[in-house]
């Protein structure tokens, strides 16, 4: 009876349309599944265990879905190299309206629509062994990256400080004291900017250590991230 039922099923059309194809359905489920899961390894433990921003991570994981989706079901359309190649550029050309896009965040979406696309267009020529060795050395070059080769990586941050008199060469050092009790980091360098003495305001880089930065939980002396206006 349940053979009869797949059966009828199978054959079942509407509007020209196959209700379903068991092969390519199950296809399908086992290529995303997989493909989310790789994702998943890649965003949620390479990736967000050190930047912890959840904004980055809610968009690698939603962009990820969309595009394997997208691509493997536009795949018998003449246009996989093409498409895929568009994908890039467009990504490739993003900026928000705000603040652009960090480097490594923008590697990191690279990596994302890279390994959904791979996951997607893969034909029959493409074994799943090959495919699986792909996945798996992607994920390998960017654990070594991230936790064996670049453990520590200096960041950025431009401030908005009120205490102008400081910023004289010979108070230096009084100077990034200051700033560290003020982030709780431990600042390699900074760089002097923009000095407003009608407001007794200056702008300062600071340059620390990445693994520091949950230790700066407090934006109130974060100045907008324009270097234009640095």
């Amino acid at each position: 009876m349940g053979n009869i039922i797949t059966a009828i099923m199978a054959n079942a059309q509407i509007f020209g349309i196959e209700l379903i194809d068991l092969e390519d359905f199950f296809e399908l489920a086992v290529r995303f599944s997989f493909n989310t899961l790789v994702i998943l390894v890649a965003i949620r433990w390479l990736y967000y265990p050190i930047a912890k921003r959840k904004d980055y991570l809610f968009t690698y994981i939603l962009i990820s879905v969309v595009i394997f989706l997208l691509c493997f079901l536009l795949e018998n359309v003449k246009l996989q190299l093409g498409f895929a190649l568009g994908l890039f550029a467009i990504f490739g050309i993003i900026r928000y309206r705000t603040n652009p896009i960090p480097i490594k965040e923008m590697t990191y979406l690279f990596l994302v629509i890279g390994i959904s696309v791979i996951n997607a267009l893969a034909n029959k020529k493409v074994s799943y062994a090959e495919l699986i060795f792909t996945n798996f050395t992607i994920l390998l070059v960017a654990f070594l990256l991230e936790r064996v080769f670049l453990l520590k990586h200096e960041s950025t941050k431009t401030i908005l400080y009120e205490r102008i008199d400081l910023i004289r060469t010979d108070r230096r050092a009084e100077l990034i004291k200051d700033l560290e009790e003020r982030t709780g980091l431990k600042i390699n360098r900074i760089e002097i900017g923009r000095i407003n003495f009608l407001r007794d305001t200056v702008r300062i880089k600071i340059h620390y250590w990445e693994e520091d930065i949950n230790a700066f939980q407090n934006d109130d002396y974060a100045a907008p991230n324009d270097e234009s206006s640095f």
